[in-house]
């Protein structure tokens, strides 16, 4: 397909664009290097041009939610690459959650652990509400608004 396109669709083409259609063709996977060599190839770069445009092409890659960069530094098509979520996981993980919560509670508490500070309250002055930013906020119904305005 890339291949029988003229130069000058190609040239319309992003870098990234002509990178996807390659990794779908080809079927394999590249690092940064081999695969702008491959699009470079296609739009006949030289090699000045490639050194110039590497590290535009590798941040395209990076920015694009396209591509992944896989662990052996190749780059392939994120559509190859299926996230799959095993749900049992996840429910296991969840009644080991709750497991620990009911362990936490079933502990006895000490005296010391069941007194309440209640002096909280009397440090609280009407300057401390005043500077509440909400103090002065009012629900309106819509008949209310349409009167405001």
């Amino acid at each position: 397909m890339l291949s029988k396109m003229s130069k000058e669709n190609l040239e319309l083409l992003s870098y990234t664009k002509i990178a996807e259609m390659y990794l779908k063709e080809n079927k394999k996977t590249m690092n940064t290097a081999e695969l702008f060599k491959a699009v470079c190839d296609l739009l006949e770069m030289g090699e000045s041009e490639y050194q110039d445009k590497i590290a535009d092409f590798f941040e395209s890659l990076t920015t694009s939610k396209d591509f992944i960069l896989l662990n052996d530094g190749n780059w392939d098509l994120r559509s190859n690459h299926a996230v799959k979520i095993d749900m049992d996981d996840i429910y296991e993980e969840n009644d080991s959650e709750e497991e620990n919560e009911e362990s936490d509670d079933d502990e006895e508490l000490s005296e010391e652990d069941n007194y309440e500070d209640d002096s909280y309250e009397d440090d609280v002055t009407d300057d401390d509400i005043a500077d509440n930013d909400y103090a002065d906020l009012t629900i309106m119904d819509e008949e209310e608004l349409e009167n405001e305005n």
